[in-house]
Order: structure tokens, then sequence, then C-alpha cells
């Protein structure tokens, strides 16, 4: 075992929840949060997500954190550490970030070439339709992209956890929140009239995703949308894929770790909120309720683009640019973390440096981010997935996303939740949590959640993904 007087650390609690809370913000917020609220009735989708966000997000968050600073270990031993027979859930929780890491860097990728095209000048040219199909397609450009992406990934975790990511998070967490808010204000005051006449605003936008929609509401309905709050809050949070057991092993005991849980919590759910306010009202002044349908890669790279282009050629750019660097902060600090989990892995089981297992890291998420963008290309074909936004149409991301996503993450959860419960009882985590007599205001909700509610709710997830239960 890794001597632990050695293991590095966040230097303070501050440190710690704003690099959680970047993990924890990423392109799922950003792109999924407001198509998913646009969707699902706006304000009874947020009633539903900041509900399951204090009990079902609340459980996870802590569990993780919990293990992670109890074992002082990466999620590959600190499983094993708290039972033997479960030494395999930690394989399968380091396999997620290393499946989920290298197609993320190749999205971070595609942001980071908008972003160039906004700072250019040449948005414009990112209107058409076919300008985002045309460069994913593109054997050299996609890979490019990827390849300095990943590098600069790379290069935040090799200076390690307080000089790296600790300090990074420090300085683009703030700067993230307060440009998504400017853009927020922005998107409220716009205002717009079409080829035929009909004025839509911003103000209009924002109520279509404040006021809860109840018609034509059915239980089917209203489970439907249940699972997608849930999904998307399950996703979100960073949970399953080792990196808050990764970041609570790097938690000092003075930590009060319920209140960082709280903290985290609140940042997250802020930033998700936001974000939804940043594109629903722009979207829906400029394309109405049909462009509020788009969803995932459409919605970011293809009818953003036409949102900037109708607010006129300045004011788009500057919108542009300024969107696309809050997307790549998002999405830097959350690929940061997925390394950093299999980093910490290699370093615990194999007892080798930072610098050697960032690099073994890095030449597999390379390899594997190489086949992701010639999946598009060379290697392009058309699989089926069940319950999937790609649906007929996967491609190798697809693919990759859908085994971590769909299918591994709700395992390790139901299996944590069980060793949690039922193995090691709820008490473990319930005295981790007040070490130092800090105060765990709802211990009893956690109990319930992680011995019965959380689990059932993680496998209706499971068994949809796999096209055994349909909502």
């Amino acid at each position: 075992m890794q001597d632990k007087q050695k293991r590095s650390s966040f230097t303070g609690s501050l440190g710690f929840v704003l690099a959680a809370a970047g993990s924890a913000v990423g392109l799922g917020n950003i792109w999924r949060f407001p198509y998913l609220a646009a969707k699902d009735g706006g304000g009874f989708f947020l009633l539903c997500y900041l509900v399951l966000a204090l009990t079902f997000g609340f459980t996870l968050l802590t569990t993780e954190i919990a293990i992670g600073r109890k074992t002082g270990q990466s999620p590959l031993l600190a499983y094993k550490a708290l039972s033997p027979k479960m030494g395999w859930l930690g394989v399968v929780a380091c396999i997620v970030p290393m499946l989920i890491l290298p197609y993320y860097c190749v999205i971070g990728g595609w942001v980071l070439k908008y972003l160039a095209v906004y700072l250019t000048g040449s948005g414009a040219a990112a209107v058409d339709s076919s300008y985002f199909t045309a460069f994913i397609t593109d054997l050299q450009s996609p890979v490019i992209w990827f390849l300095i992406y990943l590098g600069a990934t790379v290069f935040v975790v090799y200076k390690g956890v307080d000089k790296g990511i600790e300090r990074l998070s420090s300085v683009l967490m703030p700067l993230l929140l307060l440009m998504i808010i400017a853009i927020s204000i922005f998107s409220l005051t716009l205002r717009h009239t079409d080829a035929e006449g009909v004025t839509r605003t911003g103000l209009q936008g924002l109520q279509i995703y404040l006021i809860p929609s109840l018609e034509g509401m059915t239980l089917n309905k209203f489970m439907v949308i249940l699972t997608d709050a849930m999904g998307q809050l399950f996703y979100s949070i960073s949970v399953a894929m080792g990196i808050m057991i990764t970041y609570g092993s790097y938690v000092k005991k003075e930590t009060n770790l319920a209140k960082s849980v709280n903290q985290i919590e609140i940042f997250d759910s802020l930033v998700a909120f936001l974000a939804g306010m940043m594109i629903i009202p722009a979207v829906y002044t400029f394309m109405g309720s049909e462009g509020l349908s788009t969803s995932g890669p459409d919605l970011m790279f293809k009818a953003l683009p036409k949102v900037f282009s109708a607010m006129g050629a300045t004011t788009g750019s500057i919108v542009g640019v300024v969107f696309f660097i809050t997307v790549f902060f998002a999405a830097l600090t959350s690929s940061i973390s997925i390394l950093e989990a299999v980093v910490s892995s290699m370093m615990d089981k194999f007892r080798w440096s930072r610098n050697k297992a960032v690099i073994v890291a890095s030449l597999i998420a390379l390899a594997a981010g190489l086949l992701v963008c010639l999946g598009y290309n060379l290697l392009y074909f058309e699989a089926v997935l069940p319950n999937t936004p790609a649906g007929k149409n996967a491609q190798i991301l697809d693919i990759m996303d859908y085994a971590s996503n769909y299918v591994l993450m709700p395992v390790v959860s139901i299996a944590t939740c069980i060793l949690i419960g039922w193995i090691v009882k709820p008490k473990l985590v319930i005295d981790e949590a007040t070490v130092g007599g800090a105060k765990f205001g709802r211990r009893t909700l956690y109990i319930i959640m992680v011995k019965y509610v959380t689990p059932v709710l993680l496998a209706l997830l499971l068994l949809q993904a796999l096209g055994i239960v349909r909502l």
C-alpha cells in the first residue's frame, strides 16, 4: 500500500470543493441539461432534478468521497480495502474513466476547433449545418484538435494535485461561473422578429424554461421525466467513475466532508440551471420551440452557431468566443479529473511515479482517441444502441459512451450501494463524514437512500439502457 504520508492532498476544503465541482461541471451540464429541461416540461424537470440532487446525488457523492478519504486509496484499491470480495468493483470503476477519457477529449477538441473559428472571426462559416459534419469526417483536423486538447489535460495532471488540478480549478471555476452568468443575463435581453413577423424574446424563452408544464401529463410521461432527470444528475456529479473516490483520498481529515458535499451539490446544480438559462432563451428567441428539440452535438455545434449568426456579425462573434471559452473551461476541468482517476489508480496499484503513470494513461487515451476520430471516416460504421440518443446511427464514440455511461456506471453505483448499505453498513460512511465532530444533517435520509431507494432507481436506469424496460 502506498505510504499515506507521501500521498498528494488538496491544501484545503476550498481547493477540494472547486476541483470536485470542476469535475462535476462538464459538457453534460451545458449541452445535455438544457435540451432535457426544454423537452421535459421546463420547470417540472427542474423540480425533479432539484429533489433528486438533494437525495440521490447527495447519497452517491457522500458515499464515494467518504470511501476515498476513509481508505486513502484510489478506486482500484479502495473497494478491496473495505471488502476483499468487492475488489472486482475497483477494476470496473477504473475501466469507466479509461473508456470515457478518449472520447471526452475528442469532443473537447471539437470545442477548441469552434473556439478557434470564432476567435479568428470565421463564425459565419459554422452556420451551415454541413460544416460540423465536414469537420468531424475529415481525416486530419479532428485528430489535431484532439491532440491539443489531450495535451492540455495531460499537462495539468502531470503537474500534480495541488500545483496542477487545485491551482487550475481555483482559477477556472470562478471564471466559468462569471461567464455563464454574463451570457445568461445577455440571453434574457434578446429580441427577434422572424420572416413571418412573429416576435420572440429571451424572457419568453425563460418562461418556457422555468414554468412547469403539466399539459398531457401521465404516469408514463412522469416516469420518463424522472428517469431523464435522474440520468442527467447521475452523469453530472461525476460518480461511478472513480473520480470522487480519488479526490476524496486527497481530502484532509480536518475538512468537513458533509459541508463540502453540500457545496459541490450547490455549485453543480447552479451551473446546470444557469446553463439552461444561458441557452434556452437564446435558442427560443431565434429558432422558436423547434430549435429547443435539438440535443447533444447538434445543439452546440449546429443550432447555437445559427443563433450567434442571427445576433449580428460583431455581437455574435463576441458571444460565440465567450461561450466556447466557457465550454472549454467546463470540459477541461472534467477531463482532468477523469485522467487523474486513472493515474491515481496506476500509482497506487503498481507503485509508479506520477510521471510514469501519466505517460502510460495518456498513451492509452491517445490510441483510443484516434480510433474515435477515425470512427467518423476510415472506420465508419453504424450500430444500434437501445434507448439512447444515437439510436440506429451509433459510431465508436457512441458505443464507448453507451458502455461506460449507460451500463458500467449504473453497475458500479448499484454495487457500491450494496457494499455500503448491506456489507460494511452505512455507519462507516457516517462515521467518516462526522470525523472531528462534524454534523451530518441528513443521516436518516442517507441510510434509507443508500440501502433501498438509490439502488432501485439505478437498477431502473440500467434496465432501461439495456432495453429490458421501456418508458
